[in-house]
């Protein structure tokens, strides 16, 4: 216990005695506590094994009295870190049958999972839990917090939202975003979804401090909002544009990419076995849904439309939500086709004639006199 005490040697700040570090992160550590001779991380005592924490927090360290910390101490010195192989480790996994210790800031490292709430229980990297949504990232696909991608599949390391399931993050990631939102202010930071989202980041791991936001508690209600709309062009509930069920055709989907528009199943045409649904700012006029298909009928001509079509006026002004269907494909074919008309060149008036031209060109010169 001795050497426990003593300071780090490139450091004059004294080592915690459960895990036996000076510097930890304080994310997943918190922060430490000098008191009574004794020095500990928040988090290593809540982790150790068989340590209590009494009612009353002025007793001890934070509830935890001094006589057992030092018991706990001497007990983890027989046990080593299936991590780093040093002896000390405090944290022993919770399934039944597995006698894998660790030290908490190897936790990470070693792949395992404590989980910050109620008993406070960790596994280790084979039985730490999963998460049960079907997913995978898309090619390149990169992290919403930092931008880097975030590899082929979910892993210990990368995370998906429960909810949207399009929402990509690493676990450091989203360990920051927690500690700086709280739990009043964490949500997934695509769909803003904030009950499934948070449940499910406690259970694989994720510290959220169970704490108001420092600031003013309000301050972020814009940004946390949950989009809660239908957006197409012509909404069919009968309950309007804020209606929405939990299953069925008035269900609200939201834009995969953006979260930003909302539809109900049926204002766009949507099948009960689609998913995901994309709105045409992000997937391009025309193209959303990536959920959904067009039932047969008039077809776009297969002739890519000119430089002009695409920038026309007419384009530029149809309605940006509009769901895809054999409505929209027959107003998009026609809209194109005015565009391509109105930059035409000009022709000479001729005179009305009751026999339409058979062919179009330029006009005969007119007849001599």
């Amino acid at each position: 216990m001795s050497g426990r005490k003593r300071k780090a040697p490139d450091s004059m700040e004294q080592a915690c005695m459960l895990c036996g570090r000076a510097a930890a992160d304080p994310d997943i550590c918190g922060h430490k506590i000098h008191q009574q001779g004794l020095c500990a991380h928040v988090f290593c005592l809540f982790f150790a094994n068989n340590l209590s924490q009494q009612p009353l927090e002025d007793m001890g360290l934070m509830g935890f009295l001094p006589e057992d910390i030092r018991r706990t101490i001497e007990r983890a010195a027989q046990k080593q870190c299936f991590v780093c192989g040093k002896s000390g480790a405090a944290t022993t996994c919770r399934q039944e049958g597995c006698d894998r210790s660790f030290h908490l800031p190897c936790a990470a490292e070693g792949g395992c999972v404590t989980q910050f709430f109620f008993q406070y229980r960790s596994f280790c990297g084979e039985h730490s839990p999963e998460q049960a949504v079907e997913a995978a990232p898309e090619k390149d696909t990169t992290c919403l917090l930092c931008l880097d991608v975030v590899g082929d599949r979910k892993s210990y390391g990368t995370m998906v939202c429960p909810a949207c399931k399009h929402a990509w993050f690493h676990r450091g990631c989203i360990q920051g975003q927690a500690v700086r939102d709280g739990i009043s202010c964490f949500r997934c930071p695509l769909c803003r979804d904030r009950d499934a989202f948070s449940s499910e980041m406690l259970s694989m791991g994720i510290r959220i401090p169970f704490r108001l936001p420092s600031q003013d508690p309000h301050a972020y209600d814009d940004l946390s909002e949950r989009h809660s709309r239908c957006d197409a062009c012509e909404c069919l509930c009968p309950g309007g544009r804020e209606q929405a069920e939990a299953q069925g055709p008035w269900q609200l989907l939201l834009c995969c990419s953006c979260a930003a528009e909302g539809t109900h199943r049926r204002c766009s045409q949507l099948r009960t076995s689609t998913t995901s649904w994309e709105c045409d700012s992000c997937a391009g006029l025309g193209t959303a849904s990536s959920g959904f298909s067009e039932p047969t009928g008039p077809s776009i001509p297969s002739q890519a439309p000119s430089a002009s079509s695409r920038g026309s006026p007419a384009l530029q002004g149809s309605c940006p939500s509009s769901p895809a269907g054999p409505t929209r494909v027959r107003d998009r074919s026609r809209l194109r086709r005015r565009a391509r008309n109105t930059y035409r060149q000009p022709r000479r008036r001729r005179r009305t004639s009751h026999v339409p031209s058979s062919r179009a060109g330029p006009e005969p010169p007119p007849p001599a006199q």
